[in-house]
């Protein structure tokens, strides 16, 4: 007697692409034509970068150059990791993979349920840097035995991943009206992949490159920025710009706002890049006609950025939120011209410096920060106060000409400039000095004397909870 054949897939593997695709009709209202969203959170990873995974490590497995019990090491965001991850669970391999210390917490976590390693390193630090987390995964390979490195910004099996598979979806889900394709770039596996693929099939369809304000992509200087996954601080080998006929930077204020909008309108969850490539396009169709057709890849989920995108004190510490009632915008307002730029010192910085620096503006504390304004919040990396500077030179000769980086305090606590002055009040209780930041970046410090004296007028507006 035969038995009918089962409809279920042999490992975890094969359920890798044929992702759907859904159109936006709530956030695409009034635009001249449709914009569709390609779903890569039904992929088993949650991301689309299970493609590249799986065909990064078959090419590996084919060239010899991961043998069996071997170790697979690799820097990564985190979408990544999980790919690789769940093809070494059912082959036999180990993970370690190196991350930044700007992904969420929930990212490590993921990774680690899947049996890896994983090593965090910091963010703000040029990437041939010994402690960035592209030198880290290199010293790894080179002490690891057994060790293999996919390397996604240079192994040419990234981008063939989505030339063979996701381009070709595209293509065929569409019926071949497709006239746009926008999708961020950080790796640029998928943009080029897909990119050389539609354009084969027809040379009018133009392809886009959602970018994070301060990446190389959009001609930034690759300084931090908070959304995570794409854009980048150098060009990859695996990013063909000949592909790509236009490029949009977005900012971390637009890509979140974006990823909230998506998810309470339309009731999918995306994350801070999938918000960037979605704002992209909205801005692509607002040019177009009813003929044209739009397609928006959403990399990865919102799952993955609940403690940071879709936590509510997060966005009012970061300064994304405005909240009612008078708020530290108002406090910073009210100053002379003269006296709103943020006061800092960089960590090269003397001791004997930092104190003339910080009389000559009135304050007790500064910030240690990295650059030239506007700064970014991953580069602040600690504060100097004279109390504190004070006690040390009784520890030790000669610190005057001695660097702050060397005898610096952990950083300024912060504060959004959208918070209410009632709640920044409860805040000084422990500290005199906050660090104001207004759209994910420092902008200036506000003091407790200064929070007093804007509120003679109405104390009780300050004080009360």
């Amino acid at each position: 007697m035969n038995r009918p054949e089962l409809d279920v897939a042999e490992s975890v593997l094969d359920l890798i692409g044929n992702t759907p695709m859904v159109r936006l009709p709530q956030v695409g209202a009034g635009l001249p034509c449709s914009v569709v969203a390609k779903l890569e959170t039904t992929n088993p990873g949650g991301s689309s970068k299970d493609r590249p995974a799986i065909t990064m490590i078959n090419e590996a497995e084919k060239a010899g150059l991961l043998k069996p019990g071997g170790t697979i090491i690799e820097p990564t965001s985190g979408n990544t990791g999980v790919g690789l991850a769940i093809v070494a669970a059912q082959r036999g391999y180990k993970c370690i993979f190196v991350m930044t210390d700007k992904v969420s917490s929930e990212k490590v976590s993921l990774l680690e349920a899947y049996g890896a390693e994983v090593i965090v390193c910091p963010v703000a630090v040029d990437p041939d840097d010994p402690s960035s987390y592209y030198s880290t995964a290199e010293r790894l390979v080179n002490e690891v035995p057994n060790a293999y490195r996919p390397n996604q910004y240079h192994n040419p099996a990234n981008p063939k991943a989505h030339y063979e598979s996701t381009g070709p979806e595209i293509w065929g889900q569409t019926k071949g009206r497709v006239t746009h394709f926008v999708a961020g770039a950080g790796t640029g596996g998928t943009i080029t992949g897909v990119g050389r693929f539609l354009k084969e099939q027809s040379s009018t369809v133009q392809i886009i490159a959602a970018d994070p304000e301060h990446s190389v992509f959009s001609g930034g200087d690759g300084r931090p920025y908070l959304v995570e996954g794409v854009g980048e601080d150098f060009w990859p080998d695996t990013y063909d710009p000949e592909v790509v006929d236009r490029t949009i930077a977005i900012s971390d204020a637009e890509s979140f706002a974006m990823a909230h909008r998506v998810t309470k309108e339309e009731g999918i969850l995306i994350g801070g890049s999938g918000g960037t490539a979605v704002a992209a396009a909205l801005r692509v169709a607002e040019g177009l006609t009813a003929d044209d057709l739009v397609v928006v890849l959403i990399p990865d989920s919102g799952r993955g950025y609940l403690t940071k995108v879709f936590d509510k004190e997060w966005m009012a510490n970061m300064g994304f939120t405005d909240q009612d009632g008078l708020t530290v915008a108002d406090v910073v307002g009210a100053r002379p011209d003269d006296k709103l730029e943020l006061t800092y010192v960089n960590p090269q910085t003397t001791v004997r410096e930092a104190i003339e620096t910080m009389r000559g503006c009135g304050v007790s504390r500064i910030p240690v920060a990295k650059g030239e304004m506007p700064i970014s919040a991953a580069e602040v990396f600690g504060s100097v106060s004279e109390e504190s500077l004070r006690e040390k030179s009784f520890e030790a000769q000669g610190i005057l000409d001695r660097s702050v980086e060397e005898l610096m305090d952990p950083p300024l606590p912060i504060v959004g400039i959208g918070e209410t002055v009632a709640v920044v009040a409860q805040q000084m209780e422990n500290s005199p000095i906050l660090l104001v930041l207004d759209a994910g970046k420092p902008r200036t410090l506000l003091t407790h004397a200064e929070l007093l004296q804007f509120g003679s007028n109405d104390p009780q507006e300050v004080r009360s909870k």
